[in-house]
C-alpha cells in the first residue's frame, strides 16, 4: 500500500467548529452486569476536525469527522466506517444510522473517535459500490493506516459501531492491518446473503424499502450538517428531556418506519433493490458480497460481539458464528447477548467497549481480565448470568414434543413425552389477499401450544424446531416464535425463527452451533400433502420460567400475525410470505418437536 494512499487532507478547524463543544451521550444498556474499575483516563473534553479527507486512490479520498481530546496529545483511535452519512452522528439525532457512539464519550476518555463515510456518500469522492464490496473494505483498511499515522494518534487503532458500523468489522480484521489492535462490534451479520437478504429462505422487501429510503436518497447523499449546528442539537437530544421524548417517539416508530419507505432512494439503489428482490434468490445471483462467514479464523485480534435478541430476522446468528469461528485465542473473544431493547440513536454499550479498550490497549488493571467469555440477561429474572462458552456447557439438551389438543383453533400441548399420532392445520395467506368476511372463524391461520411451568427452570442457548409438515401446495412459508405467558395473562415474546418449506436441505458446512444454516440454491417443490421435516433454528433469548407460567410456541405463515411491535424493545420487519394460499399441516410424532437447552431440572419423559 503506498504512503500515497493514506496522505491526509490536513483540513483546519473552522472558527465556528469548536465554539460550542458537543454533549455526549449515554442512553441505553451500557454494561453486562458488572462495574469496571476506574478509567485509564478521564475528564479530556471533546473538540472537532471536520472533514478530514483522506486519500484511498488516485483522486478519491473519504471525508471523515475526527473528534479528539481538547488536552493535546497522541491518543489510541477509535474507527467507525459504513455507507452512512456522518453528518448527524454527533448530534444526538434519533435517526436509524447514528450507530457510531457518541463522540464525547470517547475523546473524554483519551480517544480520537473518527466518523468515515465511504466512497460516493457526502464528501467522500468516488462512485458508491454495493454495500460491503471488497472495495471498501480495503479503503477500510486504508483509514486504520492513516489513522495510525495522525500526529494525534499514538499508533493503535479499534474499532467501535452497531449494525453496518459492526459488520464492516469481522471484514477489515481479515485483512489484519498492523495498527487494529481490537474491535468491539454490536448487532451485526457474518453472511450476508442468509442474514439480511434471504432470511429464512425469502427476500426482505421491508427492510430494504425502508432501510434505502431512509438512508439513500438525494437529499442523505447531499446532506451538510456544519459542526456548531450539530453540537448545539447534542444539547437538546442528549439532555435529559430525552427520558420525554424519546418514549413518545417509540410509541410511533413503527409509523415512522413505514414513512420511510415512501421516500424514493437514489435511480442507483433503486436498481440493487430490483436486484436483490428480482434476481437475488441464490448465493450466485445476490447482488451482496458474501460476507467474512466461512474465513473468520483469518482473525486474531481480541473482539467483544454484542447480541440484541430483540431484533428477530436481522442482526442475528452473525454475533455467534463469529465468536464461534473467529480465530482469536479463547481467551481473548468475548460474547454478550443483551436485554431486547430497541434505542435510537445507538448509544448503548460504549461503557463496556471503553472497557475493553482500556484493558487492550492500556493495559487498566479494570476488571475486564476476570470477565467471563459470555455474558447473557436472564429475561424474567432481571441479571446477568455468566458462561465459559456459548452455547454454555453447563447446559443440556431439553426437547419438548408438539401434539394435539383437539380442533385446529384449540390451543395445544407441549409435552417432554413422546405423542401419539394426530395433526392439526392452519391456512396459509398471502399478506394484503381479499378474504370473504368471517374468514378467521372457519379458518385459522395459527397454531398455539403451551406448557404450564410448574417448578423454575432456566433455559438457554440455541433453539430449534423440528416439524413434520406438509401443504397442499408447492410451497408455503412457516414462522415459529416462542413467548411466556405470566400467571395474570400477560405475553412477552421471546424468540422467532422462518422457514421456506422447497429450501428445507441444510448446509452443513455453513451451520454453526446455534444456527442451522438452510441452502436456498437448491429449493426442492413439495408434494402436495405428503409430509417433510422442516428443522430451521430460532433466536435464542434465554429466560428463567416460574411456576404459574406458561410456556408458548405459535406457528403461522406470515410475519405479521406473530409480530412484536418496537415500542416493546422488539425489532421486526415483515416479509411478503406466504407465496400461496394453502393449508399448512403439522403431523405428531417423534419429529414434530422444539429444541432447547436447561440449566434446571425438568419433568422426565415418563
Amino acid at each position: 500500500m503506498g504512503e500515497a494512499c493514506v496522505r491526509a487532507g490536513n483540513v483546519k478547524p473552522g472558527f465556528w467548529d469548536n465554539l460550542i463543544p458537543p454533549k455526549g451521550g449515554l442512553f441505553g444498556e451500557q454494561l453486562a452486569g458488572w462495574t469496571p474499575g476506574p478509567a485509564a483516563r478521564s475528564g479530556l473534553g471533546c473538540r472537532i476536525l471536520a472533514d478530514q479527507m483522506i486519500e484511498v486512490a488516485p483522486s478519491i479520498a473519504l471525508a471523515a469527522d475526527v473528534y479528539v481530546p481538547k488536552a493535546p496529545g497522541r491518543y489510541p483511535a477509535v474507527v467507525a466506517f459504513a455507507a452512512y452519512s456522518k453528518e448527524l452522528q454527533a448530534a444526538g439525532a434519533p435517526t436509524g444510522n447514528n450507530e457510531t457512539g457518541s463522540p464525547p464519550v470517547f475523546t473524554d476518555r483519551g480517544y480520537a473517535h473518527i466518523l468515515v463515510a465511504r466512497r460516493g456518500m457526502g464528501r467522500s469522492t468516488g462512485a458508491d459500490g454495493v454495500y460491503l464490496n471488497d472495495t471498501d473494505v480495503e479503503d477500510h483498511a486504508k483509514v486504520i493506516r492513516w489513522a495510525a499515522a495522525q500526529p494525534w494518534c499514538d499508533g493503535q487503532v479499534v474499532l467501535f459501531g452497531t449494525s453496518y458500523y459492526g459488520m464492516t468489522q469481522p471484514q477489515v480484521a481479515r485483512l489484519r492491518p498492523a495498527a487494529l489492535k481490537a474491535f468491539f462490534a454490536i448487532e451485526m451479520c457474518t453472511d450476508f446473503f442468509r442474514h439480511i437478504a434471504m432470511f429464512g429462505g425469502a427476500p426482505q422487501p421491508d427492510f430494504f424499502a425502508t432501510w434505502m429510503g431512509s438512508n439513500f436518497t438525494p437529499f442523505q447523499l447531499k446532506l451538510h450538517v456544519p459542526p456548531l449546528l450539530r453540537a448545539m442539537a447534542s444539547h437538546i437530544t442528549n439532555s435529559p428531556l430525552k427520558r420525554l421524548w424519546w418514549p413518545q417517539l417509540k410509541k410511533r416508530m413503527a409509523r415512522i418506519m413505514k414513512g420511510f419507505q415512501g421516500e424514493t432512494p437514489t435511480a442507483a439503489t433503486r436498481e440493487l433493490f430490483a436486484a436483490l428482490m428480482l434476481d437475488g434468490k441464490t448465493r450466485a445471483s445476490s447482488a451482496l458480497p458474501g460476507g467474512p462467514s466461512g474465513a473468520l479464523g483469518e482473525i486474531d485480534v481480541p473482539f467483544v460481539v454484542v447480541q440484541n435478541p430483540g431484533y428477530l430476522n436481522l442482526h442475528q446468528f452473525g454475533a455467534y458464528d463469529l465468536f464461534e469461528n473467529a480465530g482469536t485465542p479463547a481467551d481473548r473473544k468475548w460474547l454478550i447477548i443483551g436485554s431486547p431493547a430497541y434505542e435510537l440513536p445507538a448509544y448503548h454499550w460504549q461503557l463496556e467497549a471503553l472497557a475493553f479498550f482500556d484493558h487492550v490497549l492500556y493495559g487498566a488493571d479494570n476488571g475486564y481480565a476476570s470477565q467471563a467469555r459470555v455474558r447473557y440477561w436472564r429475561q424474567g429474572a432481571g441479571t446477568y448470568a455468566s458462561a465459559a462458552d456459548w452455547p454454555p456447557p453447563q447446559s443440556a439438551p431439553l426437547r419438548i414434543y408438539l401434539t394435539s389438543n383437539g380442533a385446529d383453533p384449540d390451543t395445544h400441548r407441549l409435552t417432554p413425552d413422546l405423542p401419539a399420532d394426530g395433526l392439526n392445520r392452519w391456512a396459509a395467506v398471502p399478506p394484503g389477499a381479499t378474504l370473504a368476511a368471517g374468514f378467521d372463524a372457519v379458518a385459522n391461520q395459527s397454531l398455539a401450544f403451551e406448557l404450564p411451568i410448574e417448578e423454575e427452570m432456566e433455559l438457554t442457548g440455541p433453539v430449534t424446531v423440528s416439524l413434520a409438515f406438509s401443504s397442499n401446495e408447492i410451497d408455503s412459508h412457516v414462522v415459529a416464535r416462542t413467548g411466556v405467558v405470566s400467571a395474570d395473562g400477560r405475553y412477552t415474546i421471546l424468540s422467532m425463527g422462518m422457514i421456506r418449506p422447497a429450501c428445507r436441505r441444510i448446509d452443513e458446512a455453513r451451520s454453526t452451533a446455534t444456527e442451522i444454516a438452510i441452502d436456498v440454491d437448491t429449493p426442492e417443490p413439495l408434494v402436495r400433502d405428503v409430509p417433510v421435516t422442516l428443522l430451521f433454528s430460532l433466536t435464542p433469548q434465554p429466560v428463567v420460567l416460574r411456576p404459574g407460567e406458561r410456556f408458548r410456541l405459535d406457528i403461522a405463515s406470515r410475519t405479521d400475525l406473530l409480530r412484536s411491535d418496537v415500542s416493546r424493545g422488539y425489532a421486526q420487519f415483515d416479509m411478503q410470505v406466504p407465496p400461496y394460499f394453502s393449508r399448512n399441516t403439522i403431523h405428531y410424532g417423534k419429529d414434530s418437536f422444539i429444541e432447547m437447552r436447561r440449566l434446571a431440572r425438568w419433568p422426565t419423559a415418563a
